[in-house]
C-alpha cells in the first residue's frame, strides 16, 4: 500500500511536472513599454494561469492590514476588476505582488520560483514608475506632461515651493512674534553619548539621513512645530537661491496638520487633497506631484489625532502610522520620505501599542537649560530694554530654592513665550513664578503653568490694541469668545469622527468661518435659516408672478385652470427645493476657482458671451415657433435671445475656472454632486418659459414641449455652470480662511443675475419697462440669496444669533484677524487655529458647558 501510494505520488508528480514543462512561459513584464502594456501583461498572466475567478484570486491573494488596523483582503473583487480596466494607471506594488502571487499559486507554479517571478514584475514596474519612462498621454496633454516630467521646469512644483515658503514664513513669524528664537537643541532618541544638534542644523541633519524618514518627539510646547517649520524653510533655501525653482526631481517639503486626516483614508489621496485645499494647486497637479514623489510630507501633530484622555490605544494615530508605513518611494521598494512630529507621552503610548514609523530616525527635543533661557531673555531684552531689569528676577527664580519647579515650568519655548508676554504687559515675574520650595516640584510647576496661561490672554490683549476703529477689546470679552471657539472645536472633533466624509476643516483644531454657525445653536440657526429661505423664496415667486402679469389675484377666485395649476405647481416645487437645500447639514461653501488672472477672466467672459449669443438666439426662435408669433415677433426673439445668451455666457465665462490646468468634472459628476440644485435650476427655466406660452394660448402639445424644453435647457445650463465654475463644491481650492465664504454670495449674485435677466425679458412682453425691471431685480436678488448663497446666509444668521447671545463678536472676521496679530490665533493655510494646543485645551470648558 505504501509502495502504491508512493507510485501514485510519483505519477502525479510527473504529470504535474509535464504540465508545467508543456505550458508556455508566463508573460514577460519586461516587454511592457507603457502603463497600458503592463496592465495588459497582468491580464495575460491571469489568462496564462487558467483564468482564475475573482473570488479565487481573492482567496489566494491573502490578507493585509488596513489603515484602521482591520484585516482585509489584499485582492477584493471590486478592486481587482477596477485595476485591470484602468489601462492609464500603474497599479500599486502591493496589488501587483498579491495578484501575481495568486495567479502563480492558482496554476500550481513551483513555490520556490515565485519570488524570482515577483522580482521580474517588480523591476518592470519600477522601470515604468520612473519619470523617464512615463506612459504615452493623449495629444492634448502631451505638452504639459513634457514640461512637468521632463528636464524642463515643473510649474506646479515651482508654484508649490513659492507658496510653501510664503506660508511657512508667515507661520514662523506668527509663532515667534518676530525673529527671536529660543535656542532649541535635539538629539537621537535613546542614544548613548549622543551628539547634540541645534535648531539651525535640522536641515543638514535630515539631508544626511539615508532613509529620509524622521520622527520628532518632544514634550508639549517643546517646539516641535517650530522645528518642523525650520526644517521646511532650510530645505527650501536652495530653491530660493535658484530663483524659486526646485531642481528636477527635488522634493518640496510641505507641512501638514495630522489632525485633518480621518481614520481609514488612504494617505496619498489625502495628501493631494491637502495640497489643493491649502496651496491652491489644481487637483490633477497635486495628484501628479504626489504620484511622482515630488512632495516631502511633514506631518505635524500626530498626537492631536486622538481625543484626550484616550480610553484605549490611540487608534487614529496608529492608523495614520500604518498608512505612512505603506507609503513608498518612487521605486516601490523602499519606504517613502516623510517627517512626523509627536508629543512624548503620546509617542510612549504608540510604542506600548507596538506602533511606530518604520525605518525612521527618531530625535527628541531637549528641554531648555537655565543657560539657554538666560541667553534667550538677554536676546529679547538687551541692556537698556524696559524689561531688562526683569531678567534678574527670572534668573533668581530659576536658581532659587524652588528653582527645580520654576525650570520645569519654563523649560519649553512655548512656556517661555507665555512668561515674556505676561512680563511685557506689566505682570511681575516674582508673582508669576512663585513656588513653595517644600511642595512637590511637579505640582508647583503645574500651578506656575496655570498662572502663565491665565495671564496670557489679558497680556496679549493689552499688548495688541485694536487697529480698526471701534471700542478696544477687553480681556474678559476676548477670553469669553475664545472659550466658545475652543468649545466649538471640541464639538467639531466629535462630529467629524461621526461623519464618513466631513467637510474640509471640520477637525479638532481648524477654525473655519463658514463652519462656525453651530455656535449660535445648531437647531436654532437651521430653523431660522429655513424660515428666512422660505420668505426669500416666496418673495422671489411673488415677484415672478407679478412681473409675468399672466394671472391676477382675482383670477383664482373662480378656481384655477390647468395652466394656472401648472404655474402654481412649478412655483411651489421651487420653493420646496430651496427650503430643502437650506436644511442641509453643511451647505456647500465655495464656488469658482482661485488665482485666475484678470486678463484670463475677461477673455473667458468674452468667449462665454460669444458662445452664449447663438444659443440664446436659437432659444428665442424656438419660443417664436411655439407661440406662433402671437406674443412677440422675430426681431424681439432674436434680440431678447441674444441678450439673454450674452449675459448667461459672460457670467459663466467670468466665473469660470479659466486657470490653465484646472480640473474639470464630468457631466455625471456634476449631476451627482448637486441633483436638487440642478432640479431647481430646471424648474426656474420651466417657469420662465411658461408665461409666453400662456399669453399665446398655446395648445397642450406646444405648452408641454415648451415647458419641457425650457426645463431641459435650464438644467443643462446649470450643469455647464457647475462644470465651468466649480460652484457648489465642498472641495474647492481655498487660499484664505474666509475665501470660501466670500465667494459664496458672489456665486449667488451670479445666479440672481442670470435669473433676473431672463425674467426681465419675459416680463417686458406684458409689462412696462420700469415695473418689469423692478420685479426682475427683486426676484433676482431674493432668488440668488435663497438658492445660490446658502452657506453665506447660514453663516450670517448663525453669527447674528451668536452675537446676540454674547457668544461671539458681531464683527467676527475683524476679531479673528486681530487675534492672529495678538498671537492668540494663527493662520494655517485655509484655516485659523489656536496659537498652541495647550492654550486651546486650557480654554476649552468642561463637558456640559458649551454644548448645543
Amino acid at each position: 500500500m505504501v509502495a502504491g501510494a508512493d507510485g501514485a505520488g510519483m505519477i502525479a508528480g510527473s504529470d504535474r511536472a509535464g504540465t508545467i514543462a508543456e505550458r508556455p512561459r508566463p508573460p514577460d513584464p519586461a516587454e511592457a513599454a507603457s502603463t497600458a502594456d503592463f496592465v495588459r501583461a497582468l491580464i495575460r498572466l491571469r489568462q496564462w494561469a487558467g483564468e482564475p475567478s475573482l473570488s479565487r484570486l481573492r482567496s489566494l491573494g491573502g490578507q493585509t492590514v488596513a489603515s484602521d488596523g482591520a484585516t482585509v483582503d489584499a485582492l477584493p473583487k471590486s478592486t481587482t476588476s477596477h485595476v485591470l480596466r484602468q489601462l492609464d494607471r500603474l497599479p500599486r506594488w502591493d496589488f501587483v505582488r498579491a495578484f501575481v502571487t495568486a495567479c502563480f499559486r492558482y496554476c500550481d507554479y513551483p513555490a520556490e520560483q515565485i519570488p524570482g517571478e515577483l522580482e521580474r514584475w517588480r523591476a518592470a514596474r519600477t522601470a515604468l514608475a520612473g519619470p523617464a519612462a512615463r506612459p504615452p498621454e493623449p495629444p492634448q496633454a502631451a505638452a504639459p506632461a513634457e514640461s512637468a516630467d521632463g528636464p524642463g521646469p515643473d510649474h506646479a512644483a515651482d508654484l508649490l515651493a513659492r507658496r510653501v515658503v510664503r506660508e511657512e514664513d508667515r507661520a514662523r513669524k506668527g509663532l515667534l512674534g518676530g525673529y527671536s528664537l529660543a535656542p532649541l537643541s535635539f538629539g537621537l532618541y535613546d542614544a548613548a553619548g549622543e551628539v547634540e544638534h541645534d535648531l539651525h542644523s535640522i536641515g543638514g541633519f535630515f539631508t544626511g539621513l539615508h532613509s529620509r524618514r524622521l520622527m520628532v518627539v518632544g514634550d508639549s510646547g517643546a517646539g516641535k512645530t517650530v522645528l518642523a517649520i525650520e526644517l521646511v524653510l532650510q530645505l527650501l533655501e536652495p530653491v530660493l537661491a535658484a530663483g524659486g525653482r526646485p531642481d528636477h526631481g527635488q522634493q518640496v517639503p510641505v507641512r501638514l496638520n495630522a489632525a485633518r486626516w480621518t481614520l481609514g483614508r488612504p494617505f496619498e489621496p489625502w495628501l493631494a487633497e491637502q495640497l489643493a485645499q491649502d496651496f491652491g494647486l489644481a487637483a490633477h497637479d497635486a495628484r501628479r506631484l504626489v504620484r511622482d514623489r515630488r512632495v516631502l510630507p511633514v506631518v505635524d501633530g500626530l498626537d492631536e489625532l486622538d481625543p484626550e484622555p484616550s480610553p484605549g490605544p490611540p487608534r487614529r494615530a496608529i492608523g495614520l502610522l500604518a498608512e505612512l508605513n505603506r507609503y513608498s518611494d518612487l521605486s516601490g521598494r523602499r519606504p517613502g520620505a516623510v517627517v512626523v512630529t509627536c508629543r512624548a507621552d503620546r509617542h510612549a503610548e504608540l510604542v506600548e501599542a507596538g506602533a511606530g514609523l518604520d525605518n525612521a530616525a527618531r530625535i527628541h527635543l531637549h528641554n531648555l537649560t537655565n543657560e539657554q533661557i538666560g541667553t534667550y531673555l538677554h536676546a529679547r531684552w538687551p541692556d537698556g530694554h524696559p524689561c531688562g531689569r526683569h531678567r534678574d528676577d527670572i534668573q533668581a527664580a530659576l536658581y532659587g530654592p524652588a528653582g527645580k519647579a520654576v525650570h520645569a515650568a519654563l523649560a519649553t519655548p512655548w512656556r517661555l513665550l507665555l512668561t515674556v508676554t505676561a512680563v511685557e504687559s506689566g505682570a511681575g515675574p516674582v508673582e508669576l513664578l512663585h513656588a513653595d520650595p517644600d511642595a512637590d516640584p511637579a505640582e508647583s510647576a503645574a500651578r506656575i503653568a496655570t498662572r502663565l496661561l491665565e495671564a496670557y490672554v489679558p497680556a496679549a490683549t493689552d499688548l495688541t490694541p485694536r487697529a480698526a476703529p471701534g471700542t478696544p477689546y477687553q480681556p474678559g470679552q476676548v477670553r469669553s469668545w475664545l472659550v466658545h471657539l475652543a468649545a466649538h472645536l471640541r464639538w467639531q472633533a466629535a462630529r467629524g469622527a461621526e461623519t464618513d466624509r466631513p467637510p474640509p476643516g471640520l477637525t479638532a483644531i481648524d477654525i473655519v468661518p463658514h463652519l462656525l454657525w453651530p455656535i449660535g445653536g445648531r437647531r436654532r440657526v437651521r430653523v431660522l435659516h429655513s424660515l428666512c429661505c422660505v420668505v426669500l423664496a416666496v418673495i422671489a415667486m411673488l415677484a415672478f408672478w407679478t412681473g409675468s402679469a399672466v394671472d391676477g389675484p382675482g383670477d383664482l377666485r373662480g378656481g384655477a385652470g390647468p395652466e394656472q395649476l401648472l404655474t402654481l405647481a412649478l412655483m411651489t416645487g421651487w420653493v420646496a427645493i430651496a427650503t430643502g437645500l437650506s436644511l442641509s447639514p453643511w451647505p456647500a461653501a465655495a464656488g469658482g476657482r482661485t488665482e485666475v488672472p484678470r486678463r484670463r477672466r475677461v477673455t473667458g467672459g468674452l468667449l462665454g458671451a460669444l458662445a452664449g449669443v447663438p444659443v440664446g438666439v436659437l432659444g428665442g426662435l424656438a419660443g417664436l415657433v411655439l407661440t406662433g408669433g402671437s406674443v412677440f415677433g422675430p426681431a424681439f426673439a432674436v434680440t431678447a435671445g441674444a441678450i439673454g445668451g450674452l449675459v448667461l455666457g459672460a457670467v459663466i465665462g467670468l466665473t469660470a475656472a479659466g486657470r490653465r490646468g484646472a480640473e474639470r468634472m464630468t457631466v455625471s459628476e456634476a449631476v451627482r454632486t448637486e441633483p436638487f440644485t440642478l432640479l431647481g435650476f430646471g424648474l426656474c427655466g420651466a417657469l420662465t418659459g411658461l408665461p409666453p406660452l400662456r399669453l399665446a394660448d398655446a395648445g397642450a402639445l406646444p405648452l408641454a414641449m415648451g415647458v419641457t424644453g425650457a426645463f431641459v435647457l435650464a438644467f443643462a445650463l446649470g450643469v455647464v455652470f457647475k462644470i465651468a465654475t466649480g460652484g457648489w463644491s465642498r472641495d474647492a481650492e481655498l487660499a484664505h480662511p474666509r475665501e470660501a465664504l466670500h465667494r459664496n454670495p458672489t456665486i449667488g449674485l451670479a445666479f440672481g443675475l442670470i435669473g433676473g435677466v431672463a425674467a426681465f425679458l419675459v416680463f417686458v412682453m406684458n409689462q412696462d419697462v420700469v415695473e418689469s425691471l423692478l420685479c426682475a431685480l427683486i426676484g433676482g436678488v431674493t432668488f440668488g440669496l435663497a438658492f445660490g448663497a446658502i452657506a453665506w446666509a447660514r453663516t450670517m444668521i448663525g453669527l447674528v444669533v451668536a452675537a446676540t447671545r454674547g457668544l461671539l463678536p458681531l464683527r467676527l472676521w475683524t476679531f479673528l484677524d486681530w487675534a492672529c496679530e495678538a498671537r492668540l490665533l494663527r493662520v494655517s493655510g485655509a484655516t485659523y487655529q489656536f496659537r498652541h494646543r495647550e492654550l486651546q485645551d486650557f480654554l476649552t470648558p468642561s463637558e456640559g458647558d458649551g454644548g448645543r
